[in-house]
């Protein structure tokens, strides 16, 4: 195959238009981006202890060069924008570093030591990060540690800022949101396989970096691929309005559930009239549903939550600082900040709803809602990360599903046998690739990536058709303002040109599966099971967990496996077999693919009764693909 195609005339002509149409003359944000600098990382790169690079800020380089006409030049500023990395002050005792991953970290300086708040994805970024604030700011040790949410970017480098043992003595409390470590670990175990493949695509993991590559995430430049940690938090935040003071650093909280993450908080530090919005507010539309996957968002609450805060810190405050992108200085400017914001989460979940009350389906909704005119000015409310077509869609999802109410789409073909019927009815492959080069030629990019993944799923084999793809994806890639969409397209063009890159990024970690519980630990076994294979197994087998003073119970029947804790004087049959084991033993077994036998051998588990039964267990477990395919069957 050809290598990646050049922009063509018609979205070089939609760039002029973007030029001339957005306010380029306002560079408000170049001067905050700037403002605080203390000293970058040279150069801007971080590796594992074996050598292996884990984050290359320099490879983005390029961005300081004029916009080339394969990028959009809304994007390319705001790339050029988030591409800045090093330390910053963003007010007397409070410091970022930016540029690190894809998240900022914050450091804020305490009577005694430093509180950390989201120590970015890996240990290796958060190693260097807190490195240089040392480098500049004095040695000085962690006394308190902070997670804003659920999502890996804001937790998995807790091990490169604190040990373990630093909490489990009581010298470190991390404090996180109530349901954090649920949602932390469900959303990394449950489907985290499927997300994580996807993640690939969003942020454009693999892409070359350059003009017809990779040029960021809109969020930031792309995630880190270190070692990701996880260390429970010893406090949980439990109401809104909650007050903490950690090595004297007062902070009130603000609880924010089903925003951004389901477990996310916002707070203030009323003695320095700084406020953390977490990724509640930054600076792009942020998603509603992303494009990796995820659990949909509510918009609304959304909206309700930083009205909240708005009320509740914004007037008191003379900065606003997030854990993506750059702070906003001045208490005017950043309550306008985050009323706009507000009103773009509101906007879209209000506008949404009222058109699918007069029968519009999400994908028509999409293309009707248009953003009223000081929200469309706003740099940070525009889609990066986030879009309004997709943002729109996922409103819609959230009250109605994956049913437009259209009896038409109520039983439709899967992709594969549907692609082979559209084929056939419109002439066979050489006819329908004819009229999508025309189509091509006419710049209805849209409409050849629509038509020729039929072709694709009917005959993966068809060199030309993946080439027609692979093209039509670059030139919508080009003409993406959102940068996910972009990596999205320009990852489907480089798997149809070269084949499954796979996932390049995993968050899986012996830290992540120890902060499971018993039921998550079961719970993930349960969505491994075979269910066809399973249909006409019955087994009953109890677990005891020597270090966790419980047993717990497996059934399974009818392809389900089903799991309670055992209480006592509950009347039940009895186990086919009993597994005597402490809980990393068991995730060990489990999930972690050790040889049972060979724990069993080694004293970890002791069974009593059927041990055939474990062989007929683990025999219906299937195992997940980080591999599966996206633009092809």
């Amino acid at each position: 195959m050809c290598t990646a195609s050049e922009p063509s005339g018609f979205i070089v002509a939609e760039h002029e238009r973007a030029t001339a149409a957005l306010p380029f003359a306002d560079r408000t944000d170049l001067a905050d981006a700037d403002r605080g600098f203390v000293a970058a990382l040279e150069p801007g790169v971080v590796t594992s202890e074996d050598g292996t690079v884990v984050w290359d800020n320099d490879s983005y380089s390029f961005l300081r060069e004029p916009c080339p006409p394969s990028v959009h030049p809304s994007l390319w500023r705001q790339s050029g924008l988030a591409v800045r990395q090093g330390l910053y002050e963003v007010c007397a005792g409070i410091y970022q570093i930016r540029g690190f991953d894809i998240s900022n970290m914050t450091l804020v300086e305490g009577e005694t030591g430093v509180l950390v708040i989201d120590p970015l994805i890996s240990v290796e970024t958060a190693a260097a990060g807190l490195a240089l604030y040392r480098a500049h700011r004095g040695d000085r040790p962690v006394t308190g540690l902070i997670y804003t949410h659920s999502h890996a970017d804001h937790f998995g480098g807790a091990c490169g800022v604190i040990t373990a043992e630093e909490v489990e003595t009581g010298r470190c409390p991390v404090l996180a949101p109530a349901g954090f470590l649920e949602h932390a670990v469900a959303e990394n175990i449950y489907a985290g396989t499927a997300m994580a493949r996807r993640a690939g695509y969003m942020y454009g993991a693999v892409l070359p970096r350059g003009p017809l590559g990779a040029v960021g995430s809109g969020l930031g430049q792309t995630t880190s691929v270190g070692t990701v940690t996880l260390i429970p938090p010893t406090v949980d935040i439990t109401a809104t309005g909650e007050e903490k003071t950690i090595d004297g650093i007062r902070m009130v909280f603000q609880l924010t559930p089903g925003t951004e993450a389901p477990a996310e908080m916002n707070f203030h530090f009323p003695d320095r009239r700084a406020l953390c919005m977490a990724e509640n507010a930054t600076h792009t539309l942020h998603n509603v549903l992303t494009l990796r996957g995820a659990l949909v968002r509510d918009a609304h609450v959304w909206a309700r939550y930083l009205t909240e805060a708005i009320n509740l810190f914004a007037r008191d405050s003379d900065v606003v600082f997030a854990s993506h992108h750059w702070p906003t200085w001045g208490t005017d400017r950043l309550v306008e900040f985050l009323s706009l914001q507000r009103d773009l989460y509101g906007y879209l979940h209000d506008q949404t709803v009222r058109l699918l009350n007069q029968g519009y389906v999400g994908a028509e909704i999409a293309e009707l809602v248009a953003l009223p005119p000081a929200i469309e000015e706003a740099w940070h409310a525009r889609g990066y990360y986030g879009s309004v077509s997709h943002n729109v869609k996922a409103v819609y999802q959230r009250y109605m599903g994956w049913f437009d109410g259209n009896p038409a789409h109520l039983w439709e073909h899967p992709p594969v046998e549907s692609a082979r019927r559209h084929v056939e009815f419109m002439g066979g492959a050489e006819e329908v690739l004819r009229k999508a080069r025309a189509s091509y030629d006419a710049g209805d990019y849209r409409w050849v990536a629509q038509v020729v993944n039929y072709v694709i799923f009917a005959d993966p084999d068809n060199d030309a058709a993946k080439e027609l793809q692979a093209s039509t994806f670059e030139q919508l890639g080009y003409g993406a303002e959102n940068a996910t969409w972009r990596n999205f397209y320009l990852s489907g063009a480089y798997e149809l040109r070269y084949g499954s890159f796979g996932t390049p990024t995993k968050t899986e970690s012996a830290t992540m599966a120890a902060a499971l519980s018993v039921d998550q630990i079961f719970d993930a076994l349960a969505l491994r099971v075979d269910g066809p294979k399973a249909w006409n197994h019955r087994l009953v087998t109890d677990w005891i967990l020597t270090d966790q003073d419980r047993t717990h119970r497996l059934e399974l029947r009818n392809g389900r496996l089903t799991h309670f804790d055992v209480a006592p004087g509950m009347s039940l049959p009895e186990a086919d077999a009993t597994f005597t084991l402490a809980k990393a033993t068991l995730i060990r077994v489990l999930l972690a693919g050790d040889d049972f036998g060979v724990a069993a051998a080694a004293g970890d588990i002791i069974i009593e009764g059927d041990v055939t039964k474990l062989a007929e267990l683990v025999d219906i477990f299937d195992a997940p693909d980080p591999d599966f395919a996206i633009v092809t069957p």
